[in-house]
């Protein structure tokens, strides 16, 4: 028997409309409204390691892997891992760096456009 843990290059969460209609916390969806300079907390079922040095992207998800292009660049701040009934869970904060508004391509594989030479 091993530990579960998932690496995740991104930040992938639910639509808000998913905390409206009552099938998630609100922790677990994008804000209705994202503002660059803000930090806003995230809760994620399992155990997941992120990045933490450096910026990656916030993506939406459907779920089954169903994932969106960028909606904002971000950096997580702070990351715990907790048990709930039975269930491993992580929470967490990020802040965002820049709300992507637009279909330009913001990353290359993993880091922000521009910081590569």
């Amino acid at each position: 028997m091993g530990i579960k843990v998932e690496f995740n290059p991104d930040l992938a969460l639910r639509n808000i409309s998913e905390f409206k209609n009552g099938n998630r916390k609100i922790e677990e969806c994008i804000p209705e409204t994202l503002e660059a300079g803000r930090t806003y907390p995230f809760l994620k079922r399992d155990q997941r390691l992120y990045w933490l040095h450096g910026q990656i992207p916030l993506i939406e998800t459907k779920g089954g892997e169903v994932l969106s292009r960028p909606k904002a660049v971000i950096v997580i701040t702070e990351v715990t891992h907790f048990v709930e009934n039975g269930e491993i869970y992580t929470r967490g904060l990020y802040r965002v760096d820049e709300v992507i508004d637009d279909s330009a391509i913001h990353f290359e594989c993993f880091d922000p456009v521009g910081t590569r030479e």
